[in-house]
């Protein structure tokens, strides 16, 4: 009976991953057509798609669906054309969010995001409500245990087109403008330099503290956002601790 319960638990856990995995590659795949559809298919001339795909490649997604979400994108295969759509409000303790979507149907998905806003007895704001309190950067994160030299990392970021290099505990967090994402990635690639995350994003100007109640409800509340399959990223400026996020 034991060795049954544990192959059906292990079916169950396989199906859970196998599930997550492959909303991710729908989200990725979306991100995907939509830089293809705005800027073509040649990642060398597309930063939005380039970023995309290294996205896509840094979690193992297959080739041939990379492919496919840039036909798609281009026009090359018949595919759904997705809006691009950032949801602005104010999540429980009043902490800022953001909430990039992509989406075929804005109707549908505009009613979905509205409904776990209230059932957290969250807010959603007009545009430009929170959008202020936020600034978009490309954040790259390298292993400060493994790269401890700091003044070459800085050096090597800055001349690349970084802002800024600060350490938090054993990692540094390398800032940079969009705009200047690909050419530090790629000075990061020629010095042989891991990332552990590489991402343009929304950053928050200033972290709001938030007791340990409302951190476990705002974590539950972003995890929901997060789930919904046409959510692509979600950010707040609540200052979010492991206490808050432990199961």
């Amino acid at each position: 009976m034991a060795g049954h319960s544990h192959a059906k638990n292990v079916m169950r856990h396989k199906a859970v991953v196998d599930a997550k995995r492959g909303k991710l590659f729908s989200k990725l795949s979306r991100y995907i057509i939509s830089a293809a559809r705005a800027g073509g298919g040649d990642p060398d001339m597309n930063l939005k798609l380039r970023y995309a795909i290294d996205k896509a490649r840094a979690v193992s997604m297959p080739k041939e669906n990379i492919e496919k979400a840039i036909k798609r994108g281009t026009g090359e295969i018949e595919g759904e054309s997705y809006d691009e759509i950032i949801y602005e409000g104010y999540g429980p303790g009043g902490v800022a969010v953001l909430v990039e979507v992509m989406t075929d149907n804005r109707n549908r998905t505009n009613g979905e995001i509205k409904k776990i806003f209230e059932r957290a007895n969250a807010t959603v704001g007009v545009p430009g409500s929170v959008g202020f309190m936020f600034d978009r950067k490309g954040l790259f994160v390298v292993d400060a245990t493994k790269y401890p030299d700091e003044d070459a990392l800085l050096s090597l970021a800055l001349e690349a087109g970084a802002d800024d290099l600060k350490r938090h505990d054993d990692a540094f967090e390398i800032t940079c403008e969009p705009s200047n994402f690909s050419a530090v990635m790629e000075a990061l690639r020629r010095g042989n330099i891991e990332t552990t995350e590489a991402e343009v994003k929304y950053l928050p100007k200033v972290l709001k503290d938030v007791d340990l109640e409302t951190g476990k409800r705002i974590v539950k509340f972003l995890d929901t956002l997060e789930d919904h399959d046409d959510v692509q990223n979600v950010y707040t400026d609540a200052r979010l601790t492991e206490e808050m996020t432990a199961d």
